[in-house]
């Protein structure tokens, strides 16, 4: 199941010392998360213990094989302990994505990004040492209902209580120049970039001109980007 067969030597140790990541959990969000590394260029080797999943991605991942990431042998000869980031993405069984994570984490890996299925489950990863937790589902469902709330086109919730949204730019912006429309001190948010039609997207400054069907990111706090997404 290696991609790249005219590689000699352990394909694993291989892509561990290339610009690679080693995904544990080939399910929705790890086969996405996968498959995206991927189109960027970084090299992935997945691991999932269901045969079903490891067939599926086979030929889509640098390498993909079946195993059980809760066993340390297991992982150490994959070589597990010379990739810099893992990503545990398991969700259906909590037990595993935790016995994993406390492996990984006995393994000394330097990055481990881990999904969590709730807030019990992302307390323990935590409390355990994980840098990074992440809660797709929640994270989803607060992106889209700030969609579902407002105009807004895009969402991202930069921080807790800071945003970036993705917006039509409002008529009182319109043939002006944005450094004369006082809108940082108005509306506490800061025009960031704006895209003219199917053009590229462009770095917003005080001598930009916007006009009607111009799209525009807005930088502020929540209440206030999500504010001004709402003019028209």
């Amino acid at each position: 199941m290696v991609r790249f067969p005219i590689f000699g030597g352990d394909p694993a140790r291989r892509i561990a010392e290339a610009d690679s990541v080693a995904v544990i959990g080939l399910g929705r969000f790890g086969s996405s998360l996968a498959i995206e590394l991927m189109a960027g260029g970084t090299e992935v080797l997945g691991i999932d213990l269901d045969e079903e999943l490891v067939q599926a991605h086979n030929g889509e991942l640098t390498q993909v094989v079946r195993a059980d990431s809760t066993k340390e042998e297991a992982l150490r000869q994959l070589a597990i302990d010379e990739f810099d980031r893992v990503v545990v993405a398991i969700g259906g069984d909590v037990s595993a994505s935790i016995l994993t994570c406390s492996v990984l984490l006995s393994m000394k890996i330097p990055v481990i990004w881990a999904k969590a299925v709730d807030d019990r489950h992302g307390l323990i990863l935590e409390q355990l040492g994980i840098q990074h937790v992440i809660y797709p589902e929640k994270d989803m469902g607060r992106r889209v209902a700030h969609l579902v709330r407002g105009a807004a086109l895009d969402y991202i919730e930069v921080a807790p209580g800071y945003a970036l949204v993705k917006t039509a730019a409002p008529s009182l912006l319109h043939g002006k120049r944005l450094g004369d429309t006082g809108i940082r001190a108005s509306h506490g948010i800061t025009i960031a970039a704006f895209q003219h039609g199917d053009e590229a997207w462009r770095n917003a400054d005080n001598a930009t001109v916007l006009h009607e069907g111009d799209t525009i990111l807005v930088v502020g706090p929540t209440a206030n980007a999500e504010a001004f997404a709402q003019l028209r």
